[in-house]
């Protein structure tokens, strides 16, 4: 994904990409049902993956990623000329990111299992990261 924070005072001001990683934890009660193909899990880590990446992943990945304060030319002939841009009514950062991906996952988990932490990483040293308890 790529974004800009317009008005930033550094250098991410600046339209620029990131291979973001993403940690997704939930909690809940593993089944206790021998025979049962899922027994002793919480939540199959496949549908997990599966789950975030509809809810979430697919619609940022490889999207350039603005603010609506950014002008809606500028928006549009983005748009026109490379395609997938999504435009937020927040700026864009990692936190507020989050946020977002918090919002989207939540509702679309099973039955009594919990969105616990989730962490997405812009490179190997930053970060943001969201706990439940918080």
């Amino acid at each position: 994904m790529a974004h800009a924070l317009p008005g930033y005072d550094g250098a991410c001001r600046h339209i620029h990409g990131h291979s973001f990683q993403l940690e997704v934890c939930v909690r809940g009660i593993p089944l206790q049902q021998d025979g049962h193909a899922k027994n002793g899990m919480v939540m199959d880590f496949k549908q997990l993956k599966e789950l975030v990446q509809e809810a979430f992943v697919r619609h940022y990945d490889h999207a350039l990623v603005l603010p609506e304060t950014v002008d809606a030319g500028v928006r549009h002939a983005m748009d026109t000329h490379f395609g997938k841009v999504i435009c937020l009514p927040f700026q864009p950062t990692c936190e507020n990111m989050i946020g977002l991906l918090v919002q989207s996952v939540t509702p679309a988990l099973p039955p009594g299992i919990e969105l616990w932490r989730v962490k997405l990483s812009e490179t190997a040293s930053s970060y943001a990261e969201w706990y439940a308890e918080d």
